[in-house]
């Protein structure tokens, strides 16, 4: 990846299995809807190779038919599923260590991600990380289309040139809305998209958070931003 800038002043999460391990409990929650249904189970091999967005191709690889269930009706069943209290969340094991890394260089921090936004900041403070983001960006609905349009809004309430904005992520779409919002983007491979899919990109690659810090940290400004970002804490 050719990097546009020497430093970055801001760093640009995504959440879903680059932050928080979720894979395998995706998985799970995924082949409960399959299994009432007849339909093959998922691995996280296969998982990892054919999820995409928008999370309704990822369903109609499954083998969901849209013409006897509509895709929304789908979508809010497995939502009610993933969001079960059967199910226990975490982070990845070396994500409090690289939040607190960034955030003890005085670097800003914020999450983009498809989940709904109020569940997805009511998930951030469970899990005792509020305190690390200025902003928190997720969508209105179930449905994951696109992070585009509200990374373009996170972008313009940061009030930041995208020059000096990192953005990581753990999918193909995380290095498209890098693209379209016209920062540089990190992929980690260890979430929801194998690596065989990711290592063609443009966008630098690292295998594990634990790899984040020491790839980010060279770049990280010792400095102000050029323009200082109108974000206030949550």
């Amino acid at each position: 990846m050719k990097r546009s800038v020497n430093r970055y002043c801001h760093i640009i999460w995504d959440w879903n299995g680059t932050l928080l391990d979720d894979v395998d409990i995706v998985i799970d929650a995924m082949n409960t809807l399959l299994g009432r249904r007849g339909l093959p189970r998922l691995d996280r091999e296969t998982y990892r190779r054919i999820f995409t967005f928008p999370v309704k191709s990822y369903y109609a690889r499954l083998g969901f038919d849209f013409e006897r269930e509509p895709f929304e009706q789908l979508a809010a069943e497995y939502i009610h599923e993933f969001t079960s209290d059967k199910y226990r969340f975490s982070l990845h094991g070396d994500a409090g260590f690289v939040l607190d890394r960034i955030h003890s260089l005085g670097i800003g921090q914020s999450i983009l991600s498809a989940s709904r936004e109020q569940e997805l900041a009511d998930s951030i403070k469970k899990l005792g990380i509020a305190h690390y983001f200025s902003k928190v960006a997720g969508l209105t609905d179930h449905y994951a289309n696109s992070k585009v349009d509200r990374g373009k809004a996170l972008l313009s309430d940061l009030n930041l040139d995208p020059r000096e904005i990192l953005l990581i992520g753990d999918t193909l779409h995380d290095h498209e809305v890098s693209h379209e919002i016209g920062c540089d983007c990190l992929i980690v491979a260890n979430g929801h998209q194998s690596l065989h899919l990711l290592e063609g990109l443009p966008s630098a690659l690292v295998g594990s958070l634990k790899d984040v810090a020491g790839w980010i940290e060279p770049l990280l400004s010792e400095h102000a931003c050029s323009r200082q970002g109108k974000a206030s804490k949550m």
